[in-house]
């Protein structure tokens, strides 16, 4: 046995008063005259005996009494001798808020559980005892240690969030304030330990206590909405466009018939039911049109219960009222290209001599045309790699009589394989890349073979380097590049082998192949537009930015309001979410109150995957270190639990009761 507060054995020097008054007692007996002797001498013997006996037992009574009352406050206790805590201690309690505490366990959700549980913690402890609460949610509240009374307020206050930490990030955190104190260190993470985020690459510092409380629940089942893509890189008014949706069950058996829905600029309308294996992922496409240009919302969605942050998928794009291309000339402008720009619909074709530019209205358009320049200067060069990178598209066209080097300075610093010799022979192109998107859906197969391809008379042959990424979109026979396409930053760099002049190239005149290809690369503007973004992950989104006053003020609109913190880099502005988004839906961004951009925000699928670690697998996990593994059954108090392991098995409640039952004791001694 030992005792929380061994100082207070002092008060046992008390007991020597009760026994110096029964040493030190005298009664004072009255004299009485009586003839009969010797019936006065038995009753005498008989009294003194009976009297000693009973002022004994008074004074062991209330010996007792008294030694038993100082051992309550001395707060004696059982223990194994290890991990039993003297004095105050700190206490950091981490509630697991993410959505997958949603689920049930018994009808009731981990969250209530978890809530209860960490209740019982505190009240495990006492009044003296510091105190952090912390959650998912990281903020300033939960950085500072509290008082047992607030402790429990800020517990009552938790609800589910949309951020998600992995443990080992929860453990760092739970250091930096325990660290703060000298006294005990005891830290307790009640979670339900899913695989996706409880692998700990942190190991904790051995130097407190970590208790690992599992509340977990009686099923796993989910359906989620993972992601979504347009099978072509832009969206087209009054046109199919194909929608691909990617579905997982992560559960252990297969779902029939889960219903998948989706709204469509406010109007909602079912597209049908499907089937999924069990832990399996499946692509499902959806049919989305349009006629009005602008920004579409949509939102997918799979029924599924009880876990529902993941069952609706936000997205938006945006369908140009205009695609506008540029094409730079060296005078005079290409009729042919004149000519099929005028023929399409929604195009608006811009024709300018190199030396008419205004370099500050190039991000205006979709599509840049260098059509035959005789030489690129140093700040045209400049200009058009920020335009790239940036998300712009460029077709070169090189000049027959070009000054090489001044294209290879453009095309090397975007990393674009170089023009290497050029050669006046007539080459046929005679491989099409139809996977790629320019020349996808283009051409009916059964015309394929008919195909009338490209000839030219002279071209320059390109140096190919694996870095440089190209992809091949038109080959010539002999196996060598005709037209290739290049990603670099945001945008595209397409670049022909071939000048535009009619004179060596015959593509200009050959619509079933010039025009189609003009139109995919114009439209590929749209080919890095995000259409959604993550929660907690996607921090910085990037805007187009045509202004030059540091005073412009982006704003950020939608089921939560503020300004972020935004950089303006070159003519994109970088806007910082700073983890201010905490809702999934859609958010405008606004300049003086005008919508410039549109965003969807979901919520992060990590913990979609309701698979936990078990008792066993924690214990293995965290093998060889200062781990305990609390049981947290609904019924279960673990109250007692964490008093019984931190202050062991406490006894100061049997010394009052002792201390009741001796003085109780001593009262009917003195009355009979």
């Amino acid at each position: 046995m030992e005792f929380i507060y061994p100082s207070f054995l002092w008060a046992l020097g008390v007991l020597v008063l009760p026994i110096i008054i029964h040493l030190f007692y005298f009664r004072r007996f009255k004299k009485v005259e009586f003839t009969n002797v010797r019936f006065l001498k038995e009753i005498k013997e008989e009294t003194a005996s009976r009297s000693k006996l009973k002022n004994l037992l008074v004074l062991f009574s209330r010996l007792l009494a008294i030694a038993f009352l100082v051992f309550a406050f001395c707060q004696p206790f059982l223990s194994d001798g290890e991990n039993v805590k003297k004095g105050d201690s700190i206490i950091s309690i981490f509630v697991d808020n993410s959505f997958s505490m949603n689920a049930l366990s018994s009808d009731t959700p981990l969250l209530s559980i978890a809530k209860e549980k960490a209740r019982q913690v505190v009240n495990a402890y006492t009044e003296s005892d510091q105190y952090q609460i912390l959650t998912h949610d990281f903020e300033g509240r939960h950085q500072r240690l509290v008082s047992k009374e607030d402790a429990l307020g800020l517990i009552d206050e938790i609800q589910t969030t949309p951020e998600v930490k992995t443990l080992d990030k929860v453990i760092n955190r739970q250091l930096q304030v325990i660290d703060l104190g000298e006294e005990n260190k005891v830290s307790y993470v009640l979670s339900d330990f899913q695989k996706s985020i409880s692998e700990a690459t942190m190991m904790p510092d051995t130097s407190y206590e970590l208790n690992l409380v599992p509340i977990q629940s009686v099923q796993e089942a989910n359906i989620s909405i993972d992601s979504a893509w347009f099978d072509s890189p832009v969206a087209m008014p009054n046109k199919i466009n194909k929608l691909v949706v990617e579905i997982t069950n992560h559960s252990d058996e297969a779902s029939e018939g889960v219903r998948l829905s989706m709204t469509q600029n406010s109007e909602e309308r079912p597209v049908g039911s499907f089937n999924i294996a069990a832990r399996s992922t499946t692509l499902d496409t959806v049919n989305v049109s349009f006629i009005k240009t602008g920004y579409q919302d949509a939102v997918l969605k799979v029924s599924d219960y009880p876990v529902q942050f993941d069952d609706e998928y936000y997205l938006t794009f945006y369908a140009k009222e205009n695609i506008k291309v540029l094409s730079i000339n060296n005078g005079g402008q290409n009729r042919y290209l004149t000519a099929v720009f005028n023929g399409l619909n929604n195009f608006e074709l811009t024709n300018k001599a190199i030396n008419q530019l205004q370099f500050d209205r190039l991000p205006e358009y979709d599509l840049i045309v260098l059509n035959d320049l005789s030489f690129i200067s140093s700040g045209l060069s400049s200009e058009l790699q920020r335009y790239v990178t940036e998300g712009g598209n460029a077709l070169v066209f090189p000049a027959a009589n070009g000054n090489k080097e001044s294209y290879n300075s453009f095309l090397g610093a975007l990393a674009v394989d170089r023009l290497e010799e050029w050669t006046k022979d007539q080459k046929e192109v005679s491989r099409v890349n139809t996977d790629e998107f320019v020349f996808n859906e283009v051409f009916l197969s059964k015309n394929k073979n008919n195909l009338k391809l490209p000839i030219t008379q002279g071209n320059y042959n390109l140096t190919n380097y694996q870095s440089r990424g190209q992809e091949k979109l038109l080959s010539y026979r002999d196996g060598k590049v005709y037209l290739a396409k290049y990603a670099k930053g945001r945008g595209n760099v397409y670049l022909s082998a071939a000048p535009l002049a009619i004179d060596y190239n015959d593509i200009a005149i050959n619509a079933e192949v010039f025009v189609p290809m003009l139109y995919k690369m114009a439209l590929a503007s749209g080919l890095r537009q995000e259409i959604a973004y993550t929660i907690g992950r996607d921090e910085v989104i990037s805007v187009d930015y045509s202004g030059r006053s540091d005073d412009i003020v982006y704003k950020i609109d939608g089921p939560s309001e503020f300004i972020p913190a935004q950089t303006n880099t070159g003519n994109t502005t970088y806007l910082s979410m700073n983890d201010q988004i905490k809702q999934a839906g859609f958010y405008s961004v606004k300049l003086a109150d005008t919508e410039k951009s549109r965003l969807a925000f979901n919520y992060d699928r990590i913990e979609s995957d309701l698979g936990y670690l078990n008792s066993d697998q924690l214990e293995a996990q965290f093998e060889g270190l200062d781990i305990n593994i609390l049981d947290a059954q609904i019924d279960a108090d673990i109250g007692a639990t964490v008093s019984e392991k931190d202050k062991g098995i406490p006894l100061w409640r049997w010394c009052i009761i002792l201390t009741l039952i001796f003085l109780a004791i001593e009262q009917l001694l003195l009355r009979f």
